[in-house]
């Protein structure tokens, strides 16, 4: 029996040669621009983090009172510049108005039908106080969770900061759950308000939110009011006396003078739901201090934030993405922030590079699953557009495997661009590990190294450290102002799923390795190891391999159970458009035997021309186990995009 199979270590089977240092024109402007101010800002945070993050905090926050302790920390429960008042809102927004900087914008929105908006910094300070002062005369006050479906407008980031601003805890649903999912939430979370709008727009339609969410407050009775924005305009929407107001009668009325509330470092400051392998979503609690100092601060570093940029990140405020990346780390920073309401290929398949000529983006930070969209789409959509606005170019969600890296870094960046390929967790509430683009050299596939205050240990199943040849549990072994407090009403299951499998550190739930220069590849989740006649191999190794191959647009990798080897590799793949024959399929098998090993060949591919994804654009490989073994689907589905994708899967040959 194999090493790994005795300690529970990762075969390593993929090798990526390929490294990209970053131009030296970046370098000499960057923010970090040498080695030596990454290691030494690495050091002081892991050797000396009280001292560290206390100045970090002094410095890059705003204090109503100072606090008089860094961090408190009682495993698994810390406690963050613990004495200190302070406001996310008041950071993000008011402090750049005092500093004289309210003329700059904060927000440039293009809706999907082409309507246009601009916020300044002081226009997004006057608006968010009118709405913070209209939820105050709905009855909303500190401790109050409020619960918002909305589609990406600039009243959907008003909204969370008027929530933070008065001390409010608001819960994101992503609009385009159903209204089970939001009553899950809602019941979960005891809302007591409601914010949504009369529809949204969507590829050219008008999908009716209200009714929705109609659908979803009778079946949840803590909510008592239900605030409705105007965004389409249909004269049809439903509104129920006495619990349903409009937008534009509670809001724009109101003075816009409400100052910000001093909150204990620690007040909550929203909770975020995220799918669960069984049962119900978990709503995962950040709280105010610690995650606004490293939404910032990861912010500032990786994306090498410059006062001239124009940032854009793609994803839907819906996630942890667009809590850390377009509201809380941006706006505290003082960056301008693209935000766009529609879908990437609507009025057709140019719609975001349309957008980066327009707006001169300089940073784009998307998903692979976006990145793998657009090589499908065709080169044609991106050759009609003058992109050489881009600087800089990142990559969240899930792992981008290599090929698609190089299209990114070739096509869209022209070759000059660095990518940050970010790890992070919506637990971790902000960055990981990333390049710094100024100073590392990137590898395809690779977040390379940790940010500081990130120390991460690789772990083999029975929690003893693993070398750099094998791949293990991926832990965090020391608390960083950015982690997650607890799940929303479920203090045990907190416990039982990030910490107590290896004691004393945070179990990430993914399994990563460690190369010979010290750079970091995520392996896929812990669940999606497949053990191959004693050898644990890593999905995304094996993904990596099939779409390296030229008319293999996107792959998933699951085990199945298997008589002989224990687990079989079944592989789902969508194609090109290339014939979906025998010959095909037996040329697939010899590729990733070629590129990796006849170890990791898949017993099974199969053909469709979607994937089951979440709504955030994660394949969702655990209910691709259950069609690969032919069992019934477990678990929550709750965050799935499309269910038919999956039907069709599950049909047979």
């Amino acid at each position: 029996m194999s090493k790994s199979s005795e300690s529970g270590s990762i075969d390593h089977i993929l090798t990526e040669d390929r490294l990209f240092a970053p131009p030296a024109e970046f370098t000499d402007k960057a923010v970090i621009s040498t080695n030596e101010q990454y290691e030494k800002l690495y050091a002081e945070a892991r050797d000396n983090p009280d001292k560290f993050w206390g100045e970090q905090g002094k410095e890059h926050l705003h204090w109503f009172e100072p606090f008089d302790q860094v961090c408190k920390w009682e495993a698994p429960n810390a406690e963050w510049f613990v004495g200190g008042k302070t406001n996310a809102c008041y950071n993000c927004v008011d402090a750049h108005v005092e500093a004289g900087r309210g003329d700059k914008l904060a927000i440039i929105w293009e809706g999907e039908p082409g309507d246009t908006r601009t916020l300044t910094y002081r226009q997004l300070q006057t608006e968010v106080a009118k709405c913070a002062e209209g939820l105050v005369e709905l009855g909303v006050t500190t401790g109050d969770v409020v619960s918002i479906y909305m589609p990406m407008t600039p009243e959907l980031a008003i909204a969370m900061l008027a929530c933070a601003r008065i001390g409010a805890i608001h819960s994101v649903v992503f609009a385009g759950f159903s209204a089970e999912s939001i009553a899950d939430r809602n019941n979960d979370a005891s809302a007591k308000l409601m914010i949504t709008s009369d529809g949204l727009y969507r590829r050219g339609k008008v999908l009716p939110l209200k009714r929705t969410v109609d659908e979803a407050l009778a079946k949840s009775p803590t909510v008592k009011t239900c605030l409705v924005l105007r965004r389409t305009g249909g004269d049809d929407t439903p509104m129920q006396d006495g619990r349903d107001v409009w937008w534009h009668d509670a809001i724009d009325k109101q003075p816009g003078t409400l100052p910000a509330t001093p909150l204990d470092s620690e007040t909550p400051l929203f909770i975020l739901y995220t799918s669960g392998s069984t049962g119900k979503p978990k709503g995962i609690l950040h709280t105010t201090a610690g995650y606004n100092l490293w939404a910032k601060r990861t912010f500032q570093w990786v994306f090498d934030h410059r006062e001239d940029d124009i940032y854009w990140c793609t994803a839907d405020c819906g996630w942890i993405t667009g809590h850390s990346y377009i509201v809380y780390g941006p706006l505290a920073a003082g960056a301008t922030c693209l935000m766009y309401e529609g879908a990437p290929n609507f009025p057709a398949e140019d719609r975001f590079w349309d957008l980066v000529e327009k707006y001169k983006v300089t940073i784009l930070y998307t998903a692979p699953t976006a990145v793998r969209a657009f090589i499908k789409w065709g080169d044609e959509h991106v050759d009609k557009h003058d992109l050489s606005s881009l600087r800089l170019l990142g990559s969240v969600g899930e792992g981008i495997n290599p090929e698609a890296w190089m299209w990114y870094h070739e096509k869209i960046g022209g070759g000059k661009c660095p990518i940050v390929d970010t790890w992070w967790q919506t637990e971790t509430g902000g960055i990981m590990m990333s390049p710094l683009p100024g100073i590392t050299p990137t590898k395809p596939g690779s977040c390379t190294k940790p940010l500081p205050g990130v120390v991460p240990a690789i772990v083999d199943e029975i929690g003893n450290l693993v070398d750099s040849q094998s791949g293990g549990k991926l832990c965090i072994a020391q608390p960083w102002p950015g982690m997650l407090r607890g799940i929303y009403g479920d203090d045990k299951r907190f416990v039982e799923q990030y910490w107590a499998d290896v004691p004393g550190k945070y179990l990430t739930g993914d399994n990563a390795r460690r190369d010979q220069d010290g750079y970091y590849w995520i392996m896929g989740r812990i669940d999606d190891v497949i053990n191959v006649s004693g050898h644990r191999l890593s999905t995304i190794e094996v993904e990596s391999a099939l779409v390296s191959h030229p008319n293999v647009c996107e792959a998933a990798v699951v085990g199945r159970p298997d008589d002989l080897k224990g687990q079989a590799i079944a592989a789902f793949v969508t194609t090109t458009g290339r014939e979906c024959n025998d010959e095909f399929l037996k040329e697939l098998k010899m590729h990733v035997r070629k590129q990796i090993g006849a170890l990791a060949q898949p017993d099974d591919i199969r053909f469709t021309s979607s994937l089951p994804k979440t709504r955030s654009g994660k394949i969702m490989r655990r209910l691709l186990r259950d069609v690969a073994a032919g069992r019934e689907l477990a678990g929550d589905t709750s965050t799935l995009e499309d269910l038919a994708s999956l039907a069709k899967l599950q049909q047979k040959d």
